[in-house]
């Protein structure tokens, strides 16, 4: 069965990070003051709270995970870290916790911040796909034994450099001895559909450009599907990593479902 290799030092796994950062990201979220940006930027600063957590042990932080991140906006592709960690194109977990940008104080307790937004410009969808899987292809070669990296992906609108689909269809081809590349997307957005959660099928998805996004989700596997029931949704054996016209709130879970699939996997060595 694949997505079952065991995730240790000496074979982690990756989670790569793709957020838009065009001009609509910069639009406020609902009455309340923030941006689309700063909500993803919030979402990805508590996911990397969350891996350091699940990777800490008595004598530190083990580097069971390595995280890249690419943003893409204007005309532009580029890291979406800052500071010593926008060097690498992975960074192991460790390096996150040495390395925060700053430490802020949120209810009283230390919040590190890693992510900050940014949004300008158009929406170069598909350079920063070639980008995410020039990146995954030398990471699995570097590590063929190691539990599939996973992708997640962020974006408000529709790429304004062509079509991203036949990128990511050879994304999909890429992988480890224990499967292929996952590849999850999240669309918050302002379509006339509502929202699409897990959807099974293609026939799901009223919108066309969110039916491109529907076929460019992997199919979850049996311990990302087991934590999105363990919150609820209903999901079934076709259903695809892939929210559509989804509130900005949401990101947060679907960060926390996506990077799930590890768990089952994890060994405390």
């Amino acid at each position: 069965m694949p997505y079952k290799a065991e995730i240790s030092r000496s074979n982690p796994t990756a989670f790569m990070f793709v957020i838009d950062q065009s001009g609509s990201m910069a639009d406020p979220v609902g009455t309340t003051e923030l941006s689309r940006a700063e909500f993803v930027c919030d979402a990805l600063n508590r996911v990397v709270i969350n891996l350091i957590t699940r990777s800490s042990k008595s004598e530190g932080v083990r580097d069971y995970f390595q995280i890249g991140a690419i943003g893409y906006g204007g005309s532009s592709v580029g890291p979406a870290l800052s500071g010593p960690l926008a060097d690498k194109t992975f960074n192991p977990i460790s390096d996150f916790e040495r390395y925060p940008l700053r430490i802020e104080q949120r209810d009283g307790m230390p919040f590190p911040i890693w992510f900050t937004p940014q949004a300008g410009g158009g929406t170069p969808m598909r350079k920063a796909m070639r980008t995410a899987a020039q990146a995954l292809a030398e990471w699995c070669d570097d590590y063929p034994e190691s539990f599939p990296p996973t992708l997640l992906h962020v974006t408000d609108g529709e790429p304004s450099d062509g079509d991203p689909e036949p990128i990511v269809e050879q994304l999909k081809s890429l992988g480890t001895d224990d499967g292929e590349v996952l590849i999850l997307n999240l669309h918050t957005g302002q379509s006339k559909s509502g929202p699409i959660k897990f959807p099974g099928s293609e026939e799901e998805v009223t919108d066309g450009f969110g039916k491109i996004l529907f076929r460019m989700s992997s199919v979850l596997p049996a311990a990302i599907a087991s934590a999105a029931r363990e919150r609820g949704y209903q999901v079934n054996d076709n259903a695809r990593g892939f929210f559509f016209n989804v509130e900005p709130v949401e990101i947060v879970e679907f960060f926390e479902i996506g990077t799930r699939a590890s768990s089952q996997a994890m060994m405390l060595r």
